[in-house]
């Protein structure tokens, strides 16, 4: 019996994809678990496997369409011994019988470089010397008057992708036409601008963020944190361990720790009840070429520093390639905004609902400290915002949370146990 492949669900609010290449044509063979088509959402490119073998039958969308429903029948699979479909059949004859999935992360290798748009980079080529890139991508540089030959490709084998292209854009690529202003209304500089197009994910940040802004009641809490021991302690456990540790994730562990100590942070609104979760899932906020994701480290109270920083590390490079699952960027309990490496040295995030809080983290700075014998002497600060939710969170619950936190930070042993 025919086998319909349908377009898959990766995520609740998903109404739609696009299909980006095909890897197999009509009367190719198709093995259970092989490869056969990639789709692309506002936040990732995700393969599609097939569960069933026998022979592509027909494609009925073709690679480049953009916004396929969920659930719309993309490819028939015939089975062994099929010549052909059925004499009036329809594609709600057939089961559907596809799954998608992306290769399990081995994070004993080490980790390759970041991909993404340098002047000079190799091209992305195939075996037949033409350069690998996406229908849709295609398209895009076409549009945006961008050379794909001057593109480092992070999809599959080097292949272009969409967020490649929109990161290109992004960069003012070298063929990128300077787009003029026309309309009388909108005033703009002599020499003119360039127009980046809004991708996905950026009107998806936008629409949260201004809900955020204008829904959630935020109120802000500020401390200071002494970084001392635990600089004096990240080497040692380097060497112990073999794994560069950042500061970074030892703010993860000890946010996870404190929201054990005071679970009523742990929580988000809804309009019938208060939701307290069992676990600290600990979205992270990391800056990649369309835009911001959160990838997630779930259950980070349960997992020791090296396990946070590996698992950070490789949810980093997938997040900046746009690799991630839908299950690994969507939800979590609490968020955390690091732009200490870009040294701001204090900040206030917005909360990203249906979450409560979500800290800032700022750039340690030495500076001179009055210690407790009241005698003068120089120390790394870092300061920390806590934005909060006030229908769920109370001043002096956000107030505990953040004094745990700052108690793990500053006495890092803790954060071993």
């Amino acid at each position: 019996m025919p086998i319909s492949v349908l377009m898959p669900k990766l995520s609740p609010t998903m109404a739609g994809a696009d299909l980006a290449r095909w890897h197999k044509k009509e009367g190719d063979p198709v093995k259970p678990g092989e490869l056969i088509a990639e789709i692309e959402t506002d936040k990732t490119t995700m393969e599609v496997e097939a569960v069933e073998g026998g022979r592509m039958g027909r494609i009925l969308v073709e690679a480049g369409t953009p916004k396929v429903p969920i659930n719309t029948v993309i490819a028939v699979i015939l089975e062994e011994g099929e010549a052909d479909l059925p004499a009036g059949w329809s594609p709600e004859e057939a089961p559907a019988n596809v799954s998608f999935a992306g290769p399990a992360p081995d994070l004993a290798k080490p980790l390759p470089p970041m991909a993404g748009v340098a002047g000079p980079a190799p091209k992305a080529v195939a075996e037949d010397s033409r350069i690998m890139i996406s229908p849709l991508a295609k398209r895009m540089a076409e549009q945006g008057g961008i050379d794909p030959s001057r593109v480092a490709g992070t999809g599959p084998h080097g292949r272009i992708v969409k967020s490649d292209i929109e990161l290109a854009l992004a960069s003012g690529g070298h063929s990128a036409p300077a787009i003029r202003a026309t309309a009388a209304s909108a005033p703009t500089p002599e020499g003119g601008f360039i127009a980046i197009p809004n991708n996905g994910m950026r009107k998806v940040i936008a629409r949260r963020l201004c809900e955020s802004k204008q829904t959630v009641p935020h109120f802000y809490l500020t401390m200071s944190c002494r970084l001392d021991a635990l600089l004096e302690l990240r080497p040692k456990i380097t060497a112990a361990s073999g794994e560069k540790v950042s500061v970074n994730d030892a703010i993860i562990r000890a946010v996870a720790l404190a929201l054990v100590q005071v679970p009523a942070a742990n929580a988000s609104w809804t309009e019938e009840f208060v939701m307290q979760y069992k676990d600290a899932d600990i979205a992270v906020a990391v800056a990649t070429p369309g835009g911001l994701i959160t990838p997630i480290i779930k259950a980070a109270q349960t997992k020791s520093l090296v396990q946070i920083s590996r698992e950070m590390k490789d949810l980093g490079l997938r997040a900046r390639a746009g690799k991630l699952r839908p299950d690994e960027y969507q939800g979590g309990g609490f968020s955390i905004s690091n732009l200490g490496m870009f040294g701001v040295e204090e900040f206030a995030a917005i909360i990203n609902p249906p979450q409560a809080c979500i800290l800032a983290v700022g750039q340690g700075v030495r500076q001179p400290v009055v210690n407790e014998d009241g005698s003068i002497g120089a120390a790394t600060i870092m300061k920390c915002t806590l934005s909060v939710d006030h229908r769920v969170v109370d001043g002096a619950v956000g107030a505990e949370l953040l004094g745990a936190f700052k108690a793990l930070i500053e006495d890092p042993l803790r954060l071993l146990i």
